[in-house]
């Protein structure tokens, strides 16, 4: 067994550069929740995470040679990841999103807990490797840049809701066929802009998986978050993957600390990718692995930082690559 490639497709539809991935060997697909569908009739209410959006994402990502296995998104959450009110409306969009993914046969669900803020990043446009431009992340710069919270949203908190979502959204992933991947905290670091943050460590993981030992609450192994985490990522890849609960994979390197790093190209980082890859081959991981965060090349664009095209197109190459060596 081997993890199979995929790369996410944030276009609302057909590209030229979904073309170029299916030329250059990808066969399966990352896809995000449609809300830009040209043809999404919204004005009855509709919301994109119901069955007949995501349906039409689905039938365009498939006419065009690719399975899709994996939602990389989700509905509103910030009232289920704090504890406010309203949560429990919440909850039900989350879990009409769940039912719609088992509708349509799309197995993966890839969420995160990080509160209010998502993914952070402090820099932009650093000058990296031959001038090529790539994001970066420096605590200090935040300093006095805090997001206002109410009493109580503490990380402890974060963890009894998160006990609470888990206790109610696993049973309808499990009926539903679908495999929840949680994503870790980007940084991890707590707190970020005074914003606390949980899902930062390896211990972290565990865990999670502790709150409900159904083999559908899982996650999502992300290298750039992990390498942060730990000296050793192909030893938290044999712990994790030995729990069967790895579901999906983001592969990538930073160079530095959960203070402050800079991404890298996968060829340059400090992680051994290889040594990554044979740990996945090893522990029998068969689910989707996709290329992320790539620097960005001369005389190439990103609507999105760190989703290029030409910066991917060398990433896949190079995990193509490591996947056959590590096979």
């Amino acid at each position: 067994m081997a993890p199979q490639l995929a790369e996410i497709l944030l276009d609302p539809q057909p590209t030229p550069a979904w073309r170029q991935l299916r030329q250059v060997g990808i066969e399966r697909a990352v896809g995000v929740l449609p809300r830009r569908l040209k043809d999404w009739r919204g004005d009855d209410g509709e919301v994109p995470w119901g069955l007949a959006p995501l349906s039409i994402l689905a039938g365009m990502v498939e006419a065009d040679g690719f399975a899709l296995d994996v939602i990389e998104d989700n509905p509103p959450m910030d009232r289920i990841r704090l504890g406010r009110p309203g949560r429990e409306e919440e909850l039900e969009q989350f879990a009409l999103l769940v039912r719609s993914m088992g509708r349509l046969g799309i197995p993966v669900l890839c969420y995160n807990w990080s509160a209010l803020l998502g993914w952070v990043r402090s820099e932009l446009a650093v000058r990296g490797r031959g001038g090529a431009i790539v994001a970066g992340f420096d605590a200090a710069r935040f300093a006095g840049a805090e997001v206002p919270l109410r009493d109580g949203e503490d990380e402890a908190a974060l963890w009894e809701n998160l006990r609470w979502f888990l206790q109610r959204i696993v049973p309808v992933a499990e009926e539903a066929g679908v495999r929840l991947a949680l994503h870790p905290d980007d940084p991890p670091l707590s707190p970020v802009r005074g914003v606390p943050r949980i899902i930062r460590s390896v211990e972290a993981f565990e865990r999670l998986l502790s709150l409900h030992d159904s083999p559908v609450n899982g996650i999502t192994f992300c290298q750039g978050n992990v390498a942060l985490m730990t000296a050793d990522v192909p030893a938290a890849i044999d712990r994790l993957c030995a729990t069967g609960r790895v579901h999906f994979v983001h592969f990538r390197d930073v160079r530095g600390t959960p203070e402050r790093f800079l991404e890298t190209f996968h060829d340059e980082g400090p992680t051994d990718m290889l040594a990554c890859m044979r740990a996945y081959v090893a522990g029998g991981y068969d689910g989707v692995l996709r290329t992320d965060h790539n620097p960005l090349l001369e005389g190439d664009v990103a609507g999105v930082p760190g989703y290029s095209n030409l910066g991917r197109l060398h990433a896949i190459g190079y995990v193509q690559g490591l996947l056959e060596a590590a096979k």
